[in-house]
């Protein structure tokens, strides 16, 4: 048996027990792609993040989900930039990482006595969702009259493929119960999408868009606490499709995690124009624990 060592870092909260927890392993390079995937099985997260060595970068990270690996995951970045940090490993203010979306920069700093970390955001992309809106909505346990009427359900990215679900009341979000293995099946277009809804009412009074994440059945997890490249989506979703006048350079706070007693907010950060928006966003991260776990 092979012992491993993985850092719990809850990401997009101060507050441990908060937020999103990733798994992370500093020392990636000592483990194959297959060892990989059964200790993120094991630690059973959303993701768990592998720094292994990059001749592009400062850094790569590998990302696997207990089902397969994904190309990005904003809170499971978050979380490895916070243990590099944390672990004297990380001294400078700036850094790349090599991700299997990119090489994307990350930018860290102090603020209110905080870690803040900035990761930058692939282009954004959207694609049209095809399928019924009345299937759609029975998946997540609504009814067709609760999806938002006027703004468009659409798959978009920034990194990784999600489909953006408008719903029109905030008390929805507390009904929703997902129905994973039916996703595929109604996502016809990109069958392993992740489903986030998305509403314009919000719990705080700061905050601009209110969210949940239900992941795909290949992943083999059920809902996502918070998610960053999610949020970096609804961004761009925000001026392509809501406030197309909204004045650029700015920042919208997205909200997510309450229904599941896990909050945690993302800042997203818009610039440049309508036909080439840069996205980025950002977050703080806490230390929970270190977990040992065994694999064959």
């Amino acid at each position: 048996m092979l012992k491993v060592n993985v850092q719990h870092i809850d990401a997009f909260s101060s507050i441990p027990g908060k937020g999103n927890p990733a798994g992370v392993v500093l020392n990636g390079d000592d483990y194959t792609e297959k060892q990989m995937l059964a200790i993120a099985a094991a630690v059973g997260f959303n993701e768990t993040a592998f720094v292994v060595s990059s001749k592009i970068a400062d850094f790569r990270i590998r990302y696997f989900t207990p089902g397969h690996e994904v190309n990005l995951c904003g809170h499971a970045t978050m979380g490895t930039v916070y243990a590099l940090r944390m672990n004297g490993l990380l001294k400078q203010s700036s850094i790349t990482i090599e991700t299997n979306a990119g090489v994307l920069p990350i930018y860290i700093h102090e603020e209110h006595d905080q870690l803040l970390m900035t990761m930058q955001q692939a282009k954004p992309q959207f694609q049209p969702f095809k399928g019924l809106r009345s299937d759609l909505a029975a998946s997540i346990g609504l009814r067709e009259e609760d999806l938002h009427p006027t703004y468009p359900i659409v798959y978009g990215s920034t990194g990784i493929w999600t489909l953006i679900i408008p719903v029109k009341e905030l008390s929805s979000f507390n009904k929703m119960n997902p129905l994973t293995e039916s996703f595929p099946d109604i996502l016809k277009e990109r069958p392993k999408a992740s489903l986030h809804p998305i509403c314009f009412q919000v719990r705080d009074h700061d905050s601009d868009m209110h969210a949940r994440h239900f992941s795909s059945p290949y992943s083999g997890t059920v809902e996502d606490a918070i998610t960053g490249t999610a949020s970096g989506v609804m961004g761009a979703y925000y001026k392509t499709f809501i406030k197309k006048d909204t004045v650029l350079p700015t920042t919208l706070i997205v909200e997510q995690g309450h229904e599941i007693d896990k909050e945690g907010r993302v800042y997203v950060h818009i610039k440049g124009e309508q036909d080439q928006l840069d996205l980025s966003i950002s977050g703080t991260a806490a230390y929970v624990k270190n977990i040992e776990i065994e694999i064959e």
